[in-house]
């Protein structure tokens, strides 16, 4: 049984202005809370690190949650999204390069599960392209 989804996101060649703006990080969140109607309880929480680090931020979800760390100084963003109902891909790879400028994004997906088929969780598939063009993105699917 599904018990939720998970997305780990890497984002590469990021404007290091943008990662280091609050403003960007925490417009770019709700953006994806957005455009996937996900449940916000409460206020998300952010935090600023002084330069030249960037932000991280926190959403807890009434699906479970969000977070997003930014590291100007390597041009890095880092998302993780865990949703206990079923949601849509979010299009991550246009989004970040409109956003952040991303020059490649790396997507992985686990699904989580009760049963004891599938006791630990497993990259069930992969994706990475550069952010202009996801026809190239490789799928890489566990059996």
């Amino acid at each position: 049984m599904n018990v939720g989804t998970e997305w780990m996101i890497d984002a590469h060649g990021c404007n290091a202005a943008d990662l280091a703006d609050l403003a960007v990080g925490r417009g770019l969140c709700e953006r994806i809370i957005r455009e996937l109607d996900l449940k916000v309880i409460g206020d998300g929480q952010w935090h600023q690190f002084p330069a030249p680090g960037g932000v991280t931020g926190l959403y807890l979800l009434s699906e479970s949650h969000l977070a997003c760390h930014t590291y100007p100084e390597l041009g890095v963003a880092t998302f993780n999204l865990y949703c206990c109902r079923p949601r849509p891909r979010w299009p991550w790879e246009a989004r970040l390069q409109e956003m952040l400028g991303a020059t490649r994004v790396i997507v992985r997906l686990i699904t989580r599960n009760a049963d004891g088929e599938n006791a630990t969780p497993t990259i069930s598939s992969a994706s990475e392209a550069p952010a202009t063009d996801r026809s190239v993105a490789l799928e890489v699917a566990n059996s």
